[in-house]
């Protein structure tokens, strides 16, 4: 009978089960903000390793000195629907999404990089170039922006005045079926 009062019935109360997680889910919602953009979306090795051991470090603030199989339902369900709730709040009230979620930073425009934007996000150059060559950008100058969105992802608008890599493909393509017909004709 120890076991089953083990598994299922919580050490503390409920509330506490369900006020532990809600906590724990704003500091870290306000903590990631705080710690910029890039923290969601262009994971480094270093910030990977952070996030692994910062829920770890939270793992007891949710939980408590409970290990019981319900409070571990109740602290997961509290934090899903904590996000449930919130993800609501911000799609109905675009002021609290820009609050939680910040703007986009314009980190790149007209082929030139903004390095001040770059500092503030903490993304080096290196960084961007790497991102540009993913993206297929060799040259800065086939970019009109490059952005880092909200999410951490980061959006490059091509320069109007430059085919796309699909179409340089196919004009190169053209060129030379044009060449072969020329050499044929001779």
């Amino acid at each position: 009978m120890n076991m089953v009062s083990d598994l299922w019935i919580p050490d503390v109360s409920v509330l506490e089960k369900i006020i532990r997680p809600i906590l724990v889910y704003g500091f870290l919602l306000i903590a990631l903000r705080l710690g910029g953009k890039r923290e969601l979306g262009q994971l480094t090795g270093f910030d990977l390793v952070v996030l692994l051991m910062l829920s770890n470090a939270v793992q007891n603030a949710i939980i408590g000195d409970d290990n019981s199989v319900s409070g571990g339902f109740i602290g997961a369900a509290t934090l899903l629907i904590t996000n449930y709730l919130v993800v609501r709040l911000v799609y109905r009230h675009p002021k609290v999404q820009q609050l939680i979620e910040g703007k986009p930073a314009l980190l790149l425009l007209d082929g030139c990089m903004i390095p001040e934007h770059l500092d503030k996000e903490l993304i080096s150059e290196a960084e961007l170039r790497t991102v540009l060559r993913r993206q297929g950008f060799e040259d800065l100058a086939e970019i009109k922006a490059a952005i880092l969105e909200t999410s951490g992802s980061i959006t490059i608008e091509r320069a109007a005045d430059l085919p796309t890599p699909v179409e340089a493909e196919l004009l190169t393509r053209l060129e030379r079926i044009e060449q072969l017909l020329q050499s044929n004709q001779k």
